[in-house]
């Protein structure tokens, strides 16, 4: 499902509606200019405009910072930012104006954390599909990974949480276990129920009851894959299908 507000890039409204340095970018790309405002003038705009507009714009500053962006990071792109072929070029503008101008990443990355700040679970979304992006042609690069941090500083992402999200996009001895948040320590109960909360709170279907952005479901579709792939590896290593095969009807 591609978000509905992309046919209106070609009018001010929506840049009126955001404020601040996203608003500011997309008044430039419906061809007017716009006050940076400290906050949107009509009161907080809409998560599916904050959440889809700063994932373009970080994800363009991005590419800037690695300085290549290959077709593997643009089919990501494509993946998680849903748009209609007719809009396709205003999209491309957006972010090839985001990739160019003067503002830094900060000023995208802290109108973000603002506007999500009691729900810290979105900031890690726009990571997450940030991370997706980057790791899509097969390594995530050094410049590509402090970029990554320092989003994650603006975010007030924890250095574990940042391990968490990284863990399902780069491989690790203790890749499984960190993906899901869980410790080796745990016993074989603990950790299915450990599983078990964190499919219920990642499901996609959570997040479209929660109203939450076409792209947040999309990037939470893939996640949760991460998720389970992860617990199957945990699954083989203790040997947990076998154990359950075994047990008495």
């Amino acid at each position: 499902m591609a978000s509905s507000f992309w046919g209106a890039l070609g009018g001010g409204g929506l840049g009126l509606a955001l404020g601040g340095p996203l608003g500011a970018l997309v008044g430039a790309v419906a061809g007017h200019v716009l006050i940076d405002r400290e906050g949107a003038p009509f009161g907080s705009p809409p998560r599916e405009l904050v959440f889809t507009t700063g994932l373009v714009a970080l994800a363009a500053k991005m590419a800037r910072s690695d300085g290549v962006v290959t077709c593997d990071e643009v089919t990501a792109f494509r993946r998680i930012v849903e748009v209609p072929a007719e809009q396709q070029q205003r999209v491309e503008a957006l972010f090839d104006l985001a990739k160019q101008t003067s503002a830094g990443f900060e000023a995208y990355a802290a109108q973000i954390a603002d506007a999500f700040h009691d729900e810290p679970a979105l900031l890690e979304d726009v990571l997450d599909g940030l991370f997706l992006i980057a790791a899509a042609d097969g390594a995530i690069h050094e410049a590509e990974h402090a970029y990554l941090r320092a989003v994650a500083g603006i975010f007030a992402i924890a250095d574990g949480d940042f391990a968490r999200i990284e863990a399902r996009h780069v491989r690790r001895p203790d890749d499984p276990y960190l993906v899901i948040g869980a410790s080796r320590e745990m016993g074989d109960e603990e950790l299915k129920r450990h599983y078990r909360r964190l499919v219920a709170e990642t499901h996609p279907d959570r997040g479209i009851a929660r109203g939450l952005p076409a792209e947040a479901i999309a990037i939470a579709t893939r996640r949760l894959a991460a998720i389970n792939a992860a617990w199957d590896a945990i699954e083989r290593e203790r040997g947990l299908h076998r154990r359950l095969s075994h047990q008495p009807a």
